[in-house]
């Protein structure tokens, strides 16, 4: 098999960077193997009439990235598996930067104050139960009681003995997986998703298929086909804007997806962290199919992110399931963030968040529109985020270190990428994570580089 080589006609200044960026394609695309080894670095600056300097800094480019790796006395290879994934966000803000990258609600010196609050009315109130006791039964019943009356206003009708609390969306999501899910089973999914999916299969040991997608979500046609051909267990899918898309899916796909579902009797994991912050949404996927549905909620991004619990609401037929693996990975979630919670959802604190939430994001959006004026992106009025997709001759991971370099972090697209499908090289943004006056700022880096010519900037920098 003849190796593949890099096109000397799409070299760009700076050289080193857009030969850098020839190989990370072929390897993302499969067009370089894992463990396939490089060219020497003077074979391939001969052979593309390059220094060897340059030629160099290219390879030195892909060690950075971790895609190849460089070994003394025997060449470089290619480096993709078993590589921990990197999060689509910042690990940490650093500096001046204005971080983009990570996807949280609008937060001011309001929401600070009002947690302040609520943990002095806490040591004041503190349960016994929720201090002392280790038996989730004895601490979770009136919690139950009121997830019941949350998740009405998410748009699903369940009882409170089918409801678990959890610390958020992560660990609700990866016990509803676990529940379903057995080690060398099958999950379906968006072929652009959850950006913890990928090693979240690989430490539970099932396999994750992603399926295509259009601007309504999961094509339930390519479900049922992959689920005649493939034992699949369950399909997980996040069909209110939370995903990274963007996209809103009708009521009417919901329950073709429902429909789907049941004709193979699979479960569904549906994540609907963003809740009643969407509004005139279609009822939940749940609500379609209550029977098989375990349904996943939080206030995290919705209220304040320090508020980290949520609700999984499961059918009988999962509920002692969904019970033992919360009890094995957690054990249970923290009473005192419970007992906030609870109160925030019965005096009315949790819904005026939301509301507030919803005003503000649309503001940003606004802003998004006015910065971007020109420019195609989706988005939805009440997301905490836009997807821009860039244009095919653009380099994701050259776009996004442009953007770094000028001090703005955005989210590669590449990190919600399930499918081995053909990919188009996007961004996303969050819109919710600086304030309005640097969100402004990041976003106009952003558009300067899409419609300018990013070989200047580069030189420039």
């Amino acid at each position: 098999m003849t190796l593949w080589q890099p096109d000397p006609a799409l070299l760009r200044r700076p050289a080193y960077q857009s030969l850098a960026d020839q190989f990370a394609r072929a390897i993302h695309d499969g067009r370089l193997a894992n463990g396939a080894r490089l060219p020497t670095h003077r074979r391939l600056a001969d052979d593309l009439k390059l220094s060897v300097q340059t030629v160099s800094r290219a390879y030195e480019e892909l060690i950075r990235r971790g895609l190849i790796s460089g070994e003394i006395g025997r060449g470089s290879f290619v480096q993709t598996q078993r590589r921990e994934p990197e999060p689509p966000y910042l690990p940490e803000r650093l500096g001046e930067v204005i971080d983009l990258s990570i996807l949280k609600p609008v937060c001011e010196p309001m929401h600070l104050e009002r947690l302040k609050q609520a943990l002095g009315w806490l040591a004041e109130n503190l349960p016994s139960s929720s201090a002392l006791s280790f038996r989730p039964n004895m601490v979770f019943p009136r919690h139950r009681a009121v997830a019941v009356e949350w998740l009405k206003l998410c748009g699903l009708d369940v009882s409170a003995q089918n409801v678990s609390l959890t610390n958020g969306a992560t660990a609700g999501m990866t016990v509803a997986l676990m529940s379903v899910a057995p080690p060398g089973s099958t999950v379906a999914t968006e072929a652009i998703g959850h950006h913890t999916l990928v090693p979240l299969a690989r430490y539970l040991g099932f396999n994750l298929e992603g399926l295509p997608i259009d601007g309504n979500g999961l094509i339930p046609e390519a479900l049922d086909e992959a689920c005649r051909l493939t034992d699949i267990r369950a399909v997980f899918v996040q069909p209110s804007v939370i995903n990274p898309t963007a996209t809103l899916m009708d009521a009417r796909r919901r329950e073709e997806i429902a429909a789907v579902a049941r004709k193979h009797d699979i479960a569904i994991i549906e994540n609907d962290v963003l809740g009643p912050l969407v509004e005139d949404r279609p009822p939940p996927v749940a609500a379609f199919a209550p029977e098989r549905t375990l349904y996943v909620t939080s206030f995290t991004k919705i209220t304040v992110p320090g508020l980290r619990i949520g609700y999984l609401a499961a059918p009988d037929r999962y509920v002692a399931a969904v019970a033992n693996r919360h009890l094995v990975s957690n054990w249970m979630a923290t009473p005192l963030v419970a007992e906030i919670a609870t109160k925030w959802v019965t005096d009315g604190t949790a819904m005026e968040l939301v509301r507030w939430q919803r005003a503000a994001l649309r503001r940003r959006q606004d802003i998004a529109a006015e910065v971007l004026a020109g420019v195609d992106y989706c988005a939805r009025r009440d997301g905490l985020h836009i997807w821009l997709q860039l244009p095919a001759d653009r380099a994701e991971e050259s776009f996004v270190a442009q953007a770094r370099l000028q001090g703005v972090a955005i989210a590669p697209g590449m990190s919600f990428r399930i499918s081995d499908a053909p990919w188009h090289p996007a961004v996303r943004i969050s819109l919710g994570s600086t304030t309005e006056g640097e969100l402004r700022d990041g976003l106009g880096v952003v558009t300067k580089l899409l419609l300018g010519d990013p070989e200047h900037l580069l030189l420039a920098i």
